[in-house]
């Protein structure tokens, strides 16, 4: 049962309770005012509804699946909605959570500017002018991506063209204080030519001049992309786990 001593009014004290952790910074716009909840080094807090997830949690996994699992008895949360939780052991679920689909991925940011990489000069911002070349792209090269032209959290897009054509993409979803680089997509006729390197570098440097963090999300098994995205000093991880209720 959620008590009232543990309740947090608003977007100033969910970050006061969390030391201004890049993540939260991230997912907490800053024209909503959220409810929070702070249990035994744990702090749980809702969004505005219709927003995925519907909720988010930082610090020690149990008591924070102790208050969802507290608000999912109270019909705060239910099912079909997505939660995004910390470190978890799955066992961790049982009995307080039941899940319909639970995804790992990792939260990683950078507070400086990258090394220069070769090619970072043909990065340019692309405009709605670019939407056909940019659905062609994404549909060859990342269609389960669900970062599309029209959709309302992209900010902007960037690309390198080859000639005439578009051969790699990457979304500005960028909000609260901290800029976010997402859907980042290299042709498959284009890989292995440092495009995705180049990309990434520029698009960081660009955030990095509006925000003092940039950060991006990737799940473990892109091995190769971690190894980028650690050498253009994206060194800090936050573990995330996604999960839908069932």
């Amino acid at each position: 049962m959620i008590i009232a001593d543990q309740v947090l009014h608003g977007r100033d004290a969910v970050l006061a309770a969390v030391d201004h952790h890049p993540y939260v910074r991230h997912m907490l716009l800053r024209e909503v005012e959220p409810r929070g909840y702070r249990r035994d080094g744990a702090v749980v807090w809702l969004l505005p509804e219709g927003q995925r997830p519907a909720a988010a949690a930082l610090g020690a996994a149990g008591p924070a699946l102790d208050v969802c699992a507290d608000l999912v008895a109270e019909g705060v949360l239910g099912p079909g909605q997505w939660l995004n939780l910390p470190e978890l052991d799955p066992a961790d679920l049982a009995g307080r959570l039941r899940v319909a689909q639970r995804d790992e991925w990792y939260f990683l940011w950078t507070t400086a500017a990258p090394p220069p990489q070769p090619g970072e000069d043909r990065v340019v911002r692309l405009s709605e002018a670019d939407q056909p070349a940019l659905t062609a792209l994404i549909d060859e090269a990342f269609p389960s991506t669900t970062s599309r032209p029209g959709d309302p959290g992209v900010v902007g897009w960037y690309g390198i063209r080859d000639g005439d054509r578009l051969v790699a993409c990457g979304a500005d979803r960028s909000r609260g204080d901290v800029g976010f680089l997402a859907g980042l997509t290299v042709s498959p006729l284009a890989r292995g030519r440092g495009l995705g390197a180049a990309l990434t570098a520029a698009m960081t440097r660009a955030l990095l001049t509006r925000y003092d963090h940039a950060a991006l999300g990737v799940y473990p098994v892109n091995v190769g992309a971690i190894r980028l995205y650690r050498r253009l000093g994206f060194t800090h991880t936050a573990i995330r786990n996604s999960v839908r209720l069932a």
